[in-house]
């Protein structure tokens, strides 16, 4: 079976800034050791925030901005790479979470865009689509609360009416969360900024050199545009 990940066309018009690419990769679930790789990814945003906090870069102020377009205070709902930039500025380190989990961290903070990775075992097909909630999708959170997005809050839906995202790129479901039990994955990475098409590339191929470096695995690529807004991926 296959599904398609596509940003919906409401979303692609009110954001005709948006950049976008996914990466699928089978065969992640060995055990690998990124510590070492992860460790050149957050050098290199470590030094970038010597010269300025997170707050300056043109890559999060692009995300506040959209934030902000969504009704949303940007200071309190955050993207996800401002708060790992935030965290890494502030603590030093990043959290230990999974090997994939932690290399696609690093580099999200080394490029400073959002960069989500899901379980493609935990999401119901035909379609996972980015788009306004209608209000009766279900989010499960990390702690295992169950939530309902907003009418009109943007989050990434599947087939079956689960919310994978809160807020777009604030903060990923706890049920399609990377772990132990993952073999497949979809990545997605996401720019807003001047220049963000060549960012988003040069991200999916870094995350797909580092993919086949640790595992055995498979991994197919695509930058997503206005005129070639789908990436079909098995399930």
């Amino acid at each position: 079976m296959t599904v398609l990940f596509r940003h919906a066309d409401p979303v692609r018009a009110a954001y005709p800034e948006l950049s976008a690419g996914v990466l699928y990769a089978a065969g992640v679930g060995a055990p690998a050791d990124t510590r070492q790789r992860a460790a050149v990814y957050t050098a290199r945003a470590l030094a970038r925030l010597v010269r300025t906090t997170e707050g300056e870069f043109p890559e999060v102020l692009a995300w506040r901005r959209a934030f902000s377009r969504m009704g949303l205070r940007p200071t309190q709902y955050r993207s996800a790479s401002e708060s790992l930039l935030r965290r890494l500025r502030k603590e030093g380190e990043l959290p230990r979470i999974h090997p994939l989990v932690d290399l696609c961290n690093a580099i999200s903070v080394a490029y400073a865009v959002p960069v989500a990775a899901l379980d493609v075992d935990r999401i119901s097909g035909p379609l996972l689509e980015v788009r306004p909630a209608r209000g009766d999708e279900t989010y499960t959170a990390f702690g295992g609360a169950v939530e309902h997005p907003a009418p009109g809050e943007m989050t990434f839906v599947d087939s079956a009416g689960r919310a994978h995202a809160r807020r777009w790129t604030h903060r990923q479901s706890g049920h399609s969360a990377v772990g132990t039990h993952t073999g497949r994955v979809l990545v997605v990475a996401e720019a807003m900024h001047d220049g963000g098409a060549d960012v988003v590339a040069e991200v999916l191929k870094t995350i797909a050199e580092e993919v086949t470096a640790h595992w055995d695995a498979t991994t197919a690529t695509a930058s997503l545009t206005p005129e070639a807004p789908e990436f079909p991926f098995a399930y």
